[in-house]
């Protein structure tokens, strides 16, 4: 399987229907009309994946000449979806699944995900036959998994939801726990949710989903215990074991913010008052780098930050 790159005409095509469907935003979370919406609601999988793919596509052919994060943006884009296309020919998407909570990372890990699997489907009528035969995307080395490649994913698989895991904070934002359903329901996840510690809920879901072989987690680098990641990583011995896979591992914050922005992608509100790491209502607060004033009561936005160093300052874990 090959990540492939539409013709320009194809592209303007998606990316017009896209645009099409979009409606305005309200506190970073698109809020379209109630019909738009039903019709939204009742897209398949393939669709929602085709329309991703032409906003990507359409982003990767700009020539950007006087901006060095959306050009790092679109090198960065290129790797990680190298990194999902591996995954998709080692495993196949029944056998795969993310770690979703609605944060900033494992959102630009959903959209890329998502804009990889055309490359296992045909695409709906909706958006004609030309969308079908894209060029390749250049995929980097990688460290493979040590598992056996798996059968091309079929057209039939694709018409289902995405496996999903949703690992709940102790103390969750009731902000996030709205934009992980609205999204859920939008990008079409199968998300099984999980009120539980990190290990118990993984040895859970596995019970639930014994197919799932491996997992994408939007963990960067600047993360606890991202330093030494690369793109591919089995858990560590004592937990359950399955592939871990990173396609954002070296992603700098500014990078995901200029992508979420780049491409008008509706993001949790939380986002828009400060707060730049998201856990629980007990051990976060928004950044203080963020602060207007002497008083800390008001905030800039999460994406005006610009040091990977200080995002999470307003985390106590």
């Amino acid at each position: 399987m090959s990540c492939t790159l539409s013709s320009s005409n194809t592209i303007a095509m998606i990316h017009d229907a896209v645009t099409r469907q979009e409606g305005p935003r309200i506190n970073g979370v698109a809020k379209p009309d109630e019909p738009a919406q039903a019709a939204q609601s009742q897209r398949t999988l393939p669709e929602i994946c085709y329309e991703l793919r032409g906003k990507i596509d359409a982003f990767l052919a700009e020539d950007i000449t006087n901006d060095h994060v959306l050009r790092n943006v679109q090198s960065q884009i290129r790797v990680s979806m190298g990194v999902i296309e591996e995954a998709l020919r080692q495993y196949g998407l029944d056998h795969l699944s993310l770690s979703y909570n609605g944060g900033k990372d494992c959102l630009v890990l959903l959209i890329l995900i998502l804009a990889c699997l055309p490359t296992c489907t045909n695409p709906p009528s909706s958006l004609g036959s030309a969308a079908a035969t894209p060029s390749k995307v250049p995929t980097p080395p990688l460290q493979p998994p040590t598992s056996e490649p798996a059968e091309s994913t079929s057209s039939s698989q694709t018409n289902k939801s995405l496996p999903s895991i949703y690992i709940v904070s102790r103390h969750p934002f009731a902000e996030v726990e709205e934009f992980v359903e609205r999204s859920a329901q939008e990008y079409n996840l199968d998300l099984k949710r999980y009120a539980l510690p990190m290990r118990p809920a993984l040895e859970a879901y596995l019970v639930d989903r014994p197919a799932i072989k491996a997992i994408f987690l939007g963990t960067r680098r600047t993360d606890p215990h991202g330093e030494f990641l690369s793109h591919f990583n089995p858990t560590d011995a004592g937990w359950p074991q399955f592939m871990r896979i990173h396609p954002v591992i070296d992603w700098h914050y500014v990078e995901i913010w200029a992508f979420i922005r780049h491409l008008d992608i509706p993001f949790c509100d939380l986002y828009n008052r400060g707060f730049t790491s998201l856990g629980g209502v007990t051990d976060t607060r928004p950044n203080p780098a963020l602060a207007v004033g002497e008083g800390a009561s008001k905030f800039r936005p999460a994406y005006e930050l610009r040091d990977d160093d200080e995002e999470r300052l307003g985390r106590d874990s």
